[in-house]
């Protein structure tokens, strides 16, 4: 892909137990970008493991002044580590995508490009529901199926028109990082409808965009867990954001 100079990006990468397969994500980030680009910065938060994740991710760094790494003291979820490095970034794009790189590093290109091409546009996010999508390896059929029903309780509570909330692959004018970050407050899987429903009451344009993207047989949403807590959070994401914006109005001083 061409120079990334303009805009400067940065790219929140969440990590938990990741000693294997962090390392070989900022081995293809590195391979991928090439040292040539300066203009990115990587920011890896690494929630309180139970591996050697941190000390994996700064050796696979190998010293690259371009990766930060974040190591949160507490596991609190996938949302907290996401937020943290969100409000940390300083590049005119952010993206968060996940350790597993399931959907491939090319995408950045078309993302920056969509952003690029019209201004009115504050976020991009990615989407395997949409026609042209390409998915490469399906998730097991249970997970698709909870995915699904997942997304149908999605649309009533306000963010209808998105058919895929759960893509771990969005990007975000640095405008809007403040304004939505410093209100959410799931920490769980389902901090990404929390930050959605956000956007949109706060009056960002976000459009979706189809996605190559790989399954990871090495998820760490827990089958039988996690979508419990992720349907408990959907239910109570109206109320949250509703308290939220009235506790800290638009425009106000976090």
């Amino acid at each position: 892909m061409g120079s990334l100079s303009k805009p400067s990006v940065s790219i929140v990468i969440p990590a938990y137990n990741e000693e294997r397969r962090l390392p070989l994500a900022i081995r293809d980030m590195r391979g991928f970008f090439g040292p040539s680009q300066t203009s990115l910065e990587f920011i890896i938060v690494i929630e309180k493991s139970k591996d050697r994740t941190v000390e994996a991710a700064h050796k696979a760094i190998d010293g690259d002044t371009r990766f930060r790494v974040i190591a949160n003291d507490v596991q609190r979820g996938k949302g907290f580590a996401v937020k943290t490095g969100m409000l940390q970034a300083q590049g005119d794009i952010v993206f968060f995508m996940d350790a597993d790189l399931s959907t491939p590093l090319a995408e950045i290109g078309t993302f920056l490009s969509i952003l690029m091409s019209d201004p009115t546009i504050d976020i991009v996010i990615g989407s395997r529901a949409e026609a042209k999508s390409q998915i490469l390896k399906k998730q097991t059929w249970i997970r698709q199926n909870l995915g699904r029903g997942f997304n149908h309780l999605v649309q009533t509570v306000g963010i209808r028109g998105i058919k895929d909330t759960q893509c771990g692959f969005k990007a975000f004018r640095l405008r809007t990082i403040e304004p939505i970050f410093t209100r959410q407050t799931i920490d769980g899987f389902a901090f990404d409808v929390e930050v959605l429903l956000l956007a949109r009451k706060l009056g960002f344009k976000i459009v979706t965009q189809p996605v190559r993207w790989i399954n990871s047989p090495d998820s760490k949403v827990r089958i039988w867990i996690d979508p419990l807590k992720m349907f408990w959070d959907l239910i109570k994401v109206r109320w949250i954001v509703r308290r939220t914006l009235k506790a800290k109005s638009p425009g106000s001083a976090p």
